[in-house]
C-alpha cells in the first residue's frame, strides 16, 4: 500500500489532508521535478521563492461544488502554493467563478492575497507539478488516495463535479467507483457539457457530474474553450450545487 493511501485514511478534516498533500514525497521523479523547477525558476519569476511541493486543494470544507483538474504548473500553483493560480488557466478560471458570484475577486495570484471560494473547492488528481504537464498512469494512481479522501470527507455536502478534461474526468470516475459511486454502465464518455447523475452510496444524494475542457492556454487561444462555454459549465454546475438560482 502505498505512503498516500495510509497517511490519506488517518486525516480526519479537510484541513488535516491538505496539511498531509503538502508533505508527500511518494513520486522520485514528480519531487525532482518540482524542486528543480523552484530551484531553476522561469525569468520573470526570479524574485519569487518558490512553493515547489504538493499543491493541496483550496476552498471551503463544506463546499456544494467541486472543480477537478488535471495538476499544478511548474511555474504557476508550483510557484504560488495555490491551484490554479500564476497561470493563464488560473487566470480563466477564476475570471469566469468571479462573473458568476463564485469568488471573492477575479483574480488569483498568491496563497494570501484575500481570494475566497463561495461553496466551490478545487482540486485535482495529480499534486505534483510533472514534466511537460503529463503524469505517468503509476503517478496518477499513486496520488489517488488525496482525492478519494477528499471526496469522502466533502460527500456530506457536495452536490455537482465540473471537471476540467478528459484526464480529470478518467482519473474521477475509478475513485468515486472506489468510494462506492454508482456510477452508469457503461461508464459516461468525456465531453463539453457532458452531464451525469451518480447515485450516492447508502442512499444518499446524488452527485452531478458536468464536463467542461480544460482551460489551458492552448484551448482557450484556439477557441477549443472561449469564456462563455467556460462560465456556462462552471455555471450549470452552481445550479445543480444549489449555489445559483
Amino acid at each position: 500500500m502505498s505512503i498516500p493511501a495510509v497517511v490519506a485514511r488517518q486525516t480526519s478534516s479537510i484541513r488535516d489532508l491538505d496539511t498531509a498533500v503538502t508533505e508527500c514525497r511518494a513520486c522520485p521523479r514528480l519531487v525532482a521535478w518540482r524542486e528543480e523547477a523552484g530551484r531553476v525558476k522561469r525569468r520573470a519569476f526570479q524574485d519569487w521563492d518558490y512553493w515547489a511541493r504538493p499543491v493541496p486543494g483550496f476552498g471551503p470544507p463544506d463546499a456544494s461544488l467541486a472543480i477537478v483538474g488535471l495538476a499544478p504548473a511548474a511555474h504557476g500553483g508550483n510557484r504560488t502554493g495555490r491551484a490554479f493560480t500564476g497561470d493563464p488557466s488560473g487566470d480563466a478560471l477564476f475570471a469566469a467563478l468571479y462573473d458568476l458570484g463564485l469568488a471573492s475577486q477575479p483574480t488569483s495570484t498568491h496563497r494570501d492575497d484575500g481570494l475566497e471560494l463561495r461553496g466551490v473547492r478545487i482540486s485535482m488528481p495529480v499534486h505534483c507539478a510533472p514534466p511537460g504537464n503529463r503524469p505517468t498512469t503509476a503517478e496518477r494512481d499513486t496520488c489517488r488516495p488525496w482525492l478519494a479522501r477528499e471526496l469522502e470527507l466533502l460527500r456530506p455536502t457536495l452536490r455537482a463535479i465540473v471537471v476540467l478534461g478528459a484526464f480529470g474526468w478518467q482519473a474521477l470516475l475509478p475513485v468515486m467507483a472506489d468510494g462506492g459511486w454508482r456510477l452508469p454502465r457503461p461508464r459516461p464518455a468525456f465531453g463539453h457539457g457532458a452531464e451525469v447523475r451518480v447515485p450516492g452510496p447508502d442512499a444518499d444524494r446524488a452527485v452531478h457530474l458536468v464536463g467542461c475542457y480544460h482551460p489551458s492556454q492552448r484551448n482557450m487561444n484556439t477557441g477549443t474553450l472561449t469564456p462563455a462555454m467556460l462560465r456556462e459549465a462552471l455555471g450549470r454546475g452552481g445550479v445543480l450545487a444549489g449555489l445559483i438560482g
